[in-house]
């Protein structure tokens, strides 16, 4: 197996395309093989598609699994004393959600690798952050829901951590003036979920008629887009909303998933989300799983080098997306820039899971 701890110490943006292909390939062929040796239900998975380890040659050769798949079965590469903690998704009532088993090794290169990539935008140094969520969401330590788990590991950004909701998830505004107060000019680390910021800390200060002054934070968010475009909220306009009640400039958009934590895709100053050298973005068509080229889109495959304790290196997602460049994005980060469309129809996404369920 690849030493993480090597990778960790390269720039993560540094790479360009082929140094980042020999870097992820050696990665995730390993990852492959030993996921494929420690988890039964992943080997089941790969003889059924008849994975042949000596024709792998390229990243897009590595065997992938639909990201749905963990929501129905179990799949750890570890034994359960291993297991130290067990992360979720964040679904809706009534819905299976996914599990990942992290053991501690994994959990702690996931941190490590968010500091890496959240750096290179925010700078090395702990800002003051407010949380625009309620303190409610991470009571359970043990089983770390997407939201928990996303305030939990951005907030090794942060000093002086105070919520800007409280825990019946209403606006304590008392709570975010004092907070600034004591931070007047100083930069402040915001950190949310898209959905949440715009329903319970814009709405609410439009609707309390509100302004507060905010021009020296940066904005961290994630998620939760699905239902903003139900409001037809554009990224613009949530955008200017935010620089109307409290004069946010900076603002970044991140997209990540709970069965690939800490290998976030982060958005630069350009409105590009970018691939760092921990993981990469492949489009693929949605008739027949063949790669797409930049500027097409398809379905969002996600490969990571991070998965040990499950195998979770290469999944297919159930968003679509764009490829836009690679190694040409006008902020200088070298790697593949994007673009997120939303999530892909059911019909297609329950075909491309059948594949694997019918066995």
């Amino acid at each position: 197996m690849l030493n993480y701890d090597e990778i960790l110490n390269i720039a993560p943006y540094s790479l360009n395309k082929n140094e980042k292909e020999k870097l992820l390939f050696d990665g995730l062929f390993d990852l492959t093989k030993y996921h494929y040796e420690n988890c039964g239900n992943y080997r089941k998975i790969l003889n059924t598609l008849n994975i042949n380890f000596d024709a792998l040659k390229t990243v897009s050769d590595i065997p992938f699994i639909p990201v749905r798949l963990f929501k129905e079965f179990n799949l750890a590469s570890i034994k359960e004393d291993e297991i130290f903690k067990t992360m979720t998704s964040s679904g809706t009532s009534g819905q299976a959600v996914s599990k990942i088993v992290l053991d501690k090794a994994t959990a702690l290169n996931q941190q490590k690798t968010l500091v890496k990539i959240v750096s290179d935008f925010t700078g090395a140094s702990r800002m003051p952050m407010l949380i625009i969520d309620s303190p409610s969401v991470i009571k359970n330590r043990l089983m770390f829901s997407a939201r928990g788990a996303g305030i939990l590991g951005f907030s090794i950004f942060g000093a002086d951590r105070t919520y800007a909701l409280d825990e019946d998830m209403n606006l304590d505004l008392k709570a975010i003036e004092t907070f600034l107060d004591k931070h007047k000019g100083k930069p402040i680390l915001l950190f949310g979920f898209t959905f949440m910021i715009w329903q319970y800390f814009y709405k609410e200060l439009k609707k309390l008629n509100k302004k507060l002054d905010i021009s020296n934070g940066i904005l961290i968010h994630g998620g939760g887009w699905k239902k903003l475009i139900n409001e037809a909220v554009s990224k613009e306009d949530f955008k200017k909303a935010l620089k109307d009640v409290c004069a946010l400039n900076n603002v970044h958009d991140y997209y990540g998933m709970v069965e690939q934590t800490g290998c976030v895709y982060m958005e630069c100053e350009y409105g590009h989300l970018h691939a760092s050298i921990f993981s990469d973005v492949i489009i693929r068509n949605t008739k027949d799983f063949s790669l797409a080229p930049i500027g097409e889109k398809g379905i969002i495959q996600v490969v990571s080098l991070l998965p040990e304790s499950y195998p979770g290196h290469s999944l297919l997602t159930e968003d679509e997306g764009i490829i836009l460049g690679e190694d040409d994005c006008p902020c200088g980060r070298k790697g593949k820039y994007f673009n997120i469309l939303g999530r892909i129809k059911n019909a297609e996404i329950r075909g491309c899971s059948d594949t694997y369920e019918k066995h």
